[in-house]
């Protein structure tokens, strides 16, 4: 194992522990020796990583650190390319830019063996059929659930019935065959799914609704019986 992988993987079981953890614990963890374990976490403090402890009491990293030329594994660099792909080809267009910009700033900070496999990533996303022609800009629900705002909806059903409501929007979802904003409507008071090729007006209020949308969200995947992501 090379030693750039050896720091990336002790950076990463450090991330596990939140409480305090033995040297002892941290060199099985990753394979080394208790020796090697010492020399490895003096060689992260010295390079800015906030690691507190010393042999005997255990060790903690402090949150917000990142060792730049090893943020991701070949593998992290795979699901990364896959996923803002298929951003960028069946999110909106602002998504679809972004997934790209992202894609270009990661390369950038990337040593030449890793751009690489992100450049070269052999896994594609397939094409799937068209989204259905209408609906808002999603950038503006996206607004709004960051916001936590509530939204001025005019929607039309399936069978083309309009209704106007005032709804908590919190989640925005995507499916192959359309787009899905989850609220909590005060018409219905309670949770309903928006498809958004079937809203035709969204204004977005100066109130905010008076729950947070992570509450929203928790209280929403237990009523529909949607089990927690890990992601």
């Amino acid at each position: 194992m090379s030693r750039s992988q050896r720091l990336f993987d002790l950076l990463q079981a450090l991330r596990r522990h939140r409480r305090p953890v033995s040297g002892r614990v941290l060199a099985e963890e990753t394979g080394v020796s208790l020796r090697t374990l010492y020399r490895d976490i003096a060689s992260l403090q010295a390079q800015g990583a906030d690691i507190e402890g010393e042999p005997g009491l255990g060790y903690v990293l402090k949150p917000g650190f990142l060792l730049p030329p090893l943020m991701f594994t070949p593998e992290e660099i795979e699901a990364l390319v896959l996923g803002a792909r298929w951003v960028a080809q069946r999110g909106d267009s602002h998504l679809q830019g972004a997934a790209r910009n992202a894609l270009a700033r990661i390369s950038a900070v990337l040593p030449p063996e890793l751009r690489t496999e992100l450049e070269t990533s052999p896994l594609l996303v397939g094409p799937g059929d068209a989204f259905p022609v209408g609906g808002i800009d999603l950038s503006i629900l996206r607004g709004a659930i960051r916001a936590e705002r509530k939204v001025s909806l005019t929607y039309h059903t399936g069978g083309g019935e309009a209704s106007a409501r005032v709804v908590w929007p919190f989640a925005l979802s995507f499916f192959d065959h359309a787009r899905v904003v989850i609220a909590w409507c005060e018409l219905r008071n309670g949770f309903r799914h928006f498809r958004t090729d079937r809203i035709e007006t969204a204004d977005v209020l100066e109130s905010r609704y008076p729950k947070r949308r992570q509450a929203l969200l928790r209280a929403w995947r237990d009523a529909e019986g949607v089990p927690t992501s890990d992601v």
